[in-house]
C-alpha cells in the first residue's frame, strides 16, 4: 500500500481550534512524511501553538506568511500554495488540504488512503463533514461525489495534473478543484465512514450564515453555473440550515452576480465541462437516475 502523504494547513487566527487539529493528526495511526502549517498574518496565539508543537514533531514545519493589503479568497491559496513550496523535496504518494479547525479519529487519514488503494481513478477522496448544530453536530449537507474543502485529499497525480489549486477572489478553489479532476478523468468521492467534526459552520468565518449563503450564490455565479442548475439545486436545498432563507439569499447572491456581470475567474473550456455535468445531473433527476 502506497500511504505516504503530506499535509498543509493555512490558519489565521486560530488559536481557538488549531490545537484540536494537531492533536488530531499527532495521534493518527499513519502519520504523514511531512506537515506544513502556514500562520497567514496571524495576530493571536496561533504562531505560538504552533511553534510548540513543530519543536516536538519533526514532521511539524511552521511557516509564516505575511498578508496581501488586499486580502480576499483567494489569499487563503497563495498562502498554501507558499506551503507547497515546502515540500520540493519531500517524496509523498498524496496531498492534502487540512483546515485549521477541524478534528478527527486516529484512523482517520488511514481510511481514506485505504480508499485511494481501492481505487486507482480516485483523485480527490476525503471525510464526512459534522458541523455544530444547536447544541451538538449534524452531518453537513454534502454531495458523496464531492468532498469538502477543509479535508481534500489528493493523489498527487491528479493534483499536479490540475496544477495545483487556483486563486480565485470570490473563493470555490476547492470546488473549482473537483471540476478540473473530473476533466483529467479522475474521481472524487466522500466516504461516510470517514467523519470529521468541523468546529465552525462552513463558511461562517467571515460572517453569519445568510451572508454566507450570499456568497456561495455570487462564487456560483462567478464559476460558470447553469442557471437553471443554480434554481434546481436551491429548492432541492431548502431543507438545508437556514432552511428556507439560506436557499433565498444564494439565490439572490447568484442573481445580484448576473445583473452585475461579475466577471467570472474560471476559463471557458471549464465552465462548458462543468455546466455539461450539472445539465447530464438534472437530466438524470428528472429521469429518476442515480445521479453518480
Amino acid at each position: 500500500m502506497n500511504n505516504s502523504y503530506v499535509l498543509i494547513t493555512t490558519a489565521r487566527n486560530e488559536e481557538a481550534y488549531i490545537e484540536k487539529t494537531i492533536q488530531s493528526v499527532i495521534r493518527e495511526t499513519i502519520l504523514p512524511k511531512k506537515w506544513v502549517i502556514v500562520s497567514d498574518g496571524s495576530t493571536d496565539r496561533t504562531d505560538e501553538i504552533v511553534k510548540r508543537y513543530e519543536a516536538k514533531y519533526d514532521f511539524i514545519q511552521f511557516v509564516r506568511v505575511y498578508p496581501d493589503p488586499n486580502r480576499n479568497f483567494g489569499s487563503k491559496i497563495r498562502a498554501f500554495n507558499a506551503g507547497h513550496d515546502h515540500l520540493t523535496n519531500v517524496r509523498y504518494d498524496f496531498i492534502g488540504n487540512l483546515d485549521a479547525d477541524v478534528s478527527f479519529g486516529p484512523n482517520y487519514c488511514q481510511r481514506i488512503l485505504e480508499e485511494f488503494e481501492k481505487n486507482p481513478k480516485l483523485g480527490i477522496g476525503g471525510g464526512i463533514i459534522l458541523e455544530p448544530y444547536r447544541k451538538g453536530l449534524r452531518k453537513q449537507f454534502t454531495n458523496l461525489a464531492s468532498v469538502a474543502g477543509a479535508v481534500q485529499m489528493f493523489r498527487r497525480q491528479c493534483y499536479e495534473d490540475i496544477g495545483g489549486y487556483t486563486p480565485l477572489e470570490i473563493g470555490g478553489v476547492d470546488a473549482l478543484g473537483e471540476v478540473m479532476a473530473r476533466m483529467h478523468g479522475w474521481e472524487v468521492r466522500s466516504f461516510p465512514n470517514a467523519e470529521v467534526f468541523h468546529h465552525r459552520a462552513t463558511g461562517t468565518a467571515k460572517g453569519g450564515i445568510l451572508s454566507a449563503r450570499f456568497r456561495q450564490g455570487v462564487m456560483e455565479y462567478s464559476h460558470g453555473y447553469h442557471p437553471l442548475f443554480e434554481l434546481a439545486k436551491c429548492v432541492f436545498r431548502v431543507r438545508e440550515r437556514p432552511y428556507l432563507f439560506g436557499s433565498c439569499f444564494r439565490l439572490s447572491g447568484y442573481t445580484w452576480a448576473f445583473l452585475r456581470r461579475v466577471q467570472r475567474e474560471v476559463p471557458e473550456h471549464v465552465v462548458k465541462f462543468l455546466r455539461r455535468e450539472q445539465m447530464e445531473r438534472l437530466y438524470n433527476v428528472i429521469s429518476n437516475k442515480k445521479i453518480q
